[in-house]
């Protein structure tokens, strides 16, 4: 019997729509994503834990009809279509010099000596902790009544030449985000089951 002082878990309605029945999101509808729920969809992703808070992502939205061409040539052939039709496009990068922020963002312990003069050290952190928080957008986005659909058949150099060269933020991951028709979803791929890939000890 569960203690009653433990958090309650999520109804079954609300499980499926993050994990069960969710499905990666390759066609969508053309009704646009406004700026609220767009600025929404961060708030979210920006609660979700990092490493010392480092909170290496950064994003851009890309939704403009410009933006999309800014993005075409870095799209491999598969995900060009859908790319260009999605409602948004968010490109997730990763700052690599993140821990300049960590006095503000873990200001209880000296977290930016960590990182300051171990470059590797720094990038690895970041394509880590930013890579979680493209799990964290994709949930934060089925959560808002989104799709989505991550993709990582592109060319990060291409992308951040179009839109991180005055930063030096790398591009990990790129995710349509709208409302999916699911006339023409695929039906799920197997899962590997517990008992295959899980130890319990």
């Amino acid at each position: 019997m569960l203690d009653a002082a433990l958090p309650s878990r999520l109804d079954d309605a609300a499980l499926d729509r993050l994990f069960r029945t969710a499905r990666t999101a390759n066609h969508f509808h053309p009704t646009p994503v406004p700026d609220e729920t767009l600025r929404h969809l961060y708030d979210l992703v920006a609660m979700g834990p990092t490493s010392a808070n480092q909170q290496p992502g950064r994003f851009v939205f890309v939704r403009s009809a410009e933006g999309k061409e800014r993005l075409r040539p870095a799209l491999s052939a598969g995900n060009l279509d859908k790319t260009l039709s999605a409602p948004v496009t968010a490109i997730v990068a990763y700052d690599p010099k993140f821990y300049e922020y960590l006095p503000r963002t873990f200001p209880h312990a000296d977290a930016r000596s960590w990182f300051v003069g171990k470059p590797d050290f720094a990038e690895r952190s970041a394509f880590l902790n930013s890579t979680l928080q493209v799990a964290y957008l994709i949930l934060a986005a089925r959560g808002l009544g989104l799709d989505a659909g991550p993709m990582t058949g592109f060319d990060a150099a291409k992308v951040d030449a179009a839109f991180f060269a005055d930063t030096g933020f790398k591009s990990t991951v790129l995710v349509n985000l709208g409302y999916a028709d699911h006339s023409k979803t695929f039906d799920r791929l197997p899962r590997l089951p517990f008992d295959e890939v899980v130890t319990v000890v």
